[in-house]
């Protein structure tokens, strides 16, 4: 079976656009992802990248551009429950540390779905430890838990280390994704992304 990778950081709201697609694919296609979280900041620094906001802040039209293709994307897939975080860019530290030691505890869907909540549908500014306690405490989860377990060293190396071995293969944003060794970009790429997955389902990649 071809490995499928979502290398994705809740900072990003094109993650979080992009990850409420994954399951159709995953139903359409019998694939099942794996989650990578890495730190978008750590990938810029290493690249010389720099978020649309920043990046296109001098180019006349375009990031007014940028924003009408993402409320384009919202309307084609119905994607109604996003808001932009009044609150962007939030520094997203302890969001990836939190899901590196959720997916330890065999926990991480539970936890993305809160914290892409808590970001994207009802925004708060979860670098604030005790916004970050509180939000996903109102999800069910151990918020108190969750901000100890960001503090444990074999989580922050890990979360280096996925972030080290993404800019190793070639990734310079989120969201990212691999079907085996194949790179592609962005929520726009998610239709690349299926067709390549069936392609090498069929023998023909």
């Amino acid at each position: 079976m071809t490995t499928t990778e979502f290398l994705f950081d809740f900072g990003s709201p094109n993650s979080y656009l992009a990850w409420k697609l994954l399951p159709g694919i995953e139903k359409r296609t019998g694939v099942q992802f794996t989650y990578v979280p890495v730190l978008l900041g750590g990938i810029f620094k290493a690249t010389g990248n720099a978020s649309p906001v920043f990046a296109f802040a001098n180019i006349k039209g375009k990031l007014d551009y940028e924003k009408l293709e993402m409320r384009r994307f919202i309307q084609k897939h119905g994607l109604t429950a996003f808001q932009m975080n009044p609150h962007f860019p939030v520094n997203t530290l302890l969001l990836m540390r939190g899901a590196i030691f959720a997916q330890n505890k065999g926990t991480l869907p539970a936890y993305i779905a809160a914290a892409m909540h808590h970001m994207w549908e009802a925004p708060k500014k979860l670098d604030d430890p005790e916004v970050f306690v509180t939000a996903f405490e109102e999800s069910g989860l151990d918020g108190r838990a969750l901000l100890e377990g960001t503090q444990d060293s074999d989580v922050k190396a890990t979360l280096i280390a996925n972030t080290e071995n993404a800019v190793r293969r070639g990734v310079f944003g989120a969201p990212s994704f691999f079907v085996g060794d194949a790179l592609f970009f962005g929520k726009d790429r998610l239709r690349d992304v299926e067709e390549e997955i069936m392609a090498r389902q069929a023998g023909k990649a």
